[in-house]
């Protein structure tokens, strides 16, 4: 059944005088407009350098870093990022 309105679809659009290739979307993709440039405060730098020298990533590098940048380092895990289990 498929198969016969696919074919039936074909002849409608054949006597319209459009073939089936130039029936199909032919949308070009256009490349996307480049991002603006950041421009980082140089407390946000300094934080970040702080995080390098401490060597942390992930979560505890960004809430580290949020903290940072609000002036809120005193009370930050320590520098290995593990737990003090012994």
């Amino acid at each position: 059944m498929k198969k016969l309105s696919t074919l039936a679809l074909f002849a409608a659009l054949a006597g319209f005088g459009v073939s089936p290739v130039l029936a199909q979307s032919t949308t070009t993709t256009t490349a996307p407009a480049p991002k603006p440039a950041v421009t980082h405060t140089a407390k946000s730098i300094e934080c970040s350098k702080e995080a390098d020298t401490k060597g942390l990533h992930g979560k505890a590098r960004k809430k580290f870093r949020s903290a940072c940048k609000h002036g809120k380092t005193d009370s930050m895990a320590p520098a290995s990022g593990g737990s003090d289990k012994d």
